[in-house]
Order: C-alpha cells, then sequence, then structure tokens
C-alpha cells in the first residue's frame, strides 16, 4: 500500500466511483456462434452451399459470383482450400430508437452477415449475427474504433482458426473467419474507413481529385466532374447548359490501390477518444470563407492530410493488403451502376 493513504479523501474516491459512464458497449462473443452454425447438419450443409450446389456461369446472384470474392480467394488459396470457412459482411448503422426528433439519442447495433449461405437465406433477418450494441446520446464518429476492438481481436483469432465440430461430417475442423465486406450508408461509411466524406472532397474514388463547387446560396457543395466517366466522344461532355456550364475535356481520375493509401497512413497520428484529442488546429484547413474568394480549380492538396485517422481494420493483416482497394472498389461499381 502507498504510505501517502492518509491524504486520500474517502469523499472524493466516492464521487468517483459514482460516475456513470459515458457509453456502454454490449458485445455478444462471435466464435460460438459460429461454431453453434455447424451443430446443425442442415445448417452445416448449407455453409458449404456457394462451393457445392453454387451454378457458376458467369452472372451476379450471390456474393461468391463478385469480382472481390474472387480476388480474395486468389490471394488466399489456403483459406479457400475448406469450403466451410466463413466469409462475413458487417453492418452498421445509427438510429433512434424512440422516434422522437427532439430527443437526442444515438444507438448503433453492428451486424455480421455469414455470406457462405445461399442467397434466399444470408440475407433473412434469422442469419443476421448480432455483434455488438453501442447506446448513447451522441454518435460514435471517429471513435467507432474503441467499441470495435472486442470483435476484432475474435477476428483475428478466427483467421488463424479455432476448433470445431461438423455434426455432417462427424469430425473436428479447424474454422477461419474473413471479413470481407462493409455494409453503410455515406455518412457511417466515414467512420469505418477513415475518410471524410463531407466537404470539398467528399468522394473517396476521386479523392483529391473530387471536382466540388461551393453554393453560396445553398451553403453547401456540389459535386461535379461525373462527365470524366463518359467517353471521349459522349454528347454529354460538350452539352454546357445542361451542366455547369462548361465542356467536359478531362478523362476519369486514375484509382488509389491499397498499397498507396497504406503509405499514406503509416505515420498518422492519432488517438481515440474525447479526452485524448489534442487541440484543433486550423493550419492545414482554410475556411470555408476563405476558400468561397478564390476559384475552385486549386491544386491537389496532399492526400496524406485527408485522411481523418488510421482505421482498426488495418490491424486485422488481411484488410492491411485488401481493404483500402477494395473500399474504392466498390465506389467505382457504385458509380459504374448510376452511369447506366
Amino acid at each position: 500500500m502507498n504510505g501517502n493513504t492518509e491524504n486520500v479523501n474517502p469523499d472524493e474516491v466516492g464521487a468517483q466511483l459514482r460516475k456513470k459512464p459515458v457509453k456502454v458497449l454490449r458485445y455478444f462473443p462471435l466464435i460460438p456462434r459460429l461454431q453453434r452454425l455447424f451443430m446443425s447438419s442442415k445448417t452445416a450443409e448449407s455453409m458449404r452451399w456457394h462451393n457445392d450446389q453454387r451454378t457458376d456461369d458467369g452472372l451476379l446472384r450471390h456474393p461468391a459470383d463478385s469480382l472481390a470474392w474472387k480476388s480474395f480467394d486468389s490471394k488466399f488459396s489456403s483459406f479457400t482450400s475448406d469450403p466451410r470457412n466463413v466469409r462475413l459482411g458487417l453492418a452498421d448503422d445509427g438510429f433512434n430508437p424512440f422516434k422522437i426528433m427532439s430527443t437526442s439519442y444515438s444507438t448503433w447495433p453492428v451486424v455480421l452477415v455469414p455470406y457462405n449461405l445461399p442467397s434466399w437465406i444470408c440475407m433473412k433477418q434469422s442469419s443476421f449475427i448480432l455483434s455488438m450494441i453501442i447506446p448513447g446520446e451522441k454518435g460514435l464518429r471517429n471513435d467507432i474504433d474503441i467499441y470495435l476492438q472486442p470483435l476484432i481481436e475474435e477476428l483475428k483469432q478466427l483467421w488463424s482458426g479455432v476448433e470445431t465440430y461438423d455434426v455432417l461430417r462427424k469430425e473436428n475442423f479447424n474454422l477461419c473467419v474473413a471479413l470481407l465486406w462493409t455494409i453503410n450508408d455515406f455518412l457511417a461509411y466515414a467512420n469505418l474507413s477513415s475518410w471524410s466524406t463531407k466537404g470539398r472532397y467528399a468522394y473517396p474514388c476521386c479523392a483529391a481529385q473530387t471536382c466540388s463547387k461551393w453554393l453560396y446560396n445553398g451553403k453547401k457543395f456540389s459535386y461535379m466532374g461525373h462527365r470524366r466517366w463518359l467517353d471521349g466522344n459522349h454528347k454529354f461532355r460538350f452539352q454546357r447548359t445542361l451542366f455547369d456550364g462548361t465542356e467536359e475535356y478531362r478523362g476519369a481520375p486514375e484509382q488509389t490501390v491499397g498499397s498507396e493509401n497504406l503509405f499514406m497512413l503509416k505515420d498518422i497520428n492519432f488517438s481515440y477518444g474525447k479526452m485524448n484529442q489534442p487541440p484543433n488546429i486550423q493550419t492545414k484547413r482554410r475556411s470555408r470563407d476563405e476558400s468561397n474568394d478564390e476559384s475552385d480549380e486549386e491544386d491537389d492538396p496532399n492526400e496524406a492530410d485527408l485522411w481523418k485517422k488510421r482505421s482498426i481494420f488495418l490491424d486485422w493483416l488481411i484488410w492491411s493488403t485488401t481493404f483500402y482497394a477494395t473500399i474504392l472498389m466498390l465506389c467505382i461499381l457504385r458509380r459504374m451502376s448510376a452511369r447506366t
């Protein structure tokens, strides 16, 4: 014991113990629930459906038909050697459970989706795995990584494998799990990926080459430049009056690959938690009033300064090599589908 215990005020210690936590995380362990999927012969057979019964005819009917799934298979052949290994998607978003607009409250559930199951089963509510619930009065923003720590630790353990009994084959096997995707809206996407989805450079697929214009009356940014993805002789490129009064001769911006993003993030300095943040210094960002007086066609900024943090998903080995390449690919696919 410390010799200075006589100087401790018991009332102050009691007051500290009575303080309520800012947020309470309700976490539900993942490993036993994944192991339970193989305790039923019917469910265990469905977990192999993507490999044994799926028809691969070049059409996109299941996530296993996607380029991201096939790219993952080519990079991690040891994982794909056993079709029982589980591929997950992570969905999260905040909502107000009280449905009262005047009540400030934000509850964030994190749900996992097992994509081994057939397409008519994996998206049923009964197949969803609730991983955690994060209630509180305010949104999580960048601090969502604090609450994702127990899930990431389990995913690390599951990547190495856990012993699981397969009742269908009546044998033990090493169950491995990979998280392939995140499913969220654009605002929650910013919290998970660490790229800000608001402001002048809001679109990750364009990054510092995002075309944005400040609307003085609306007091918001308008994002233009979508004609850059059209064919070089497309008629929309030369129609001024239907767009922003200019003709578009530029090509589509080059896609930033995952290794380049990792290089930008290697030296980023970020501390999680509201109490650990340094004073807000506006040295690298110009105020909006200053930018309004200047031309919208400015030099591209340093992309390394546009990241908000280093995502906790990068602490997991496979996301260090696939994550940012995957999310940028998804952004481009979304843009292509919107164009068509």
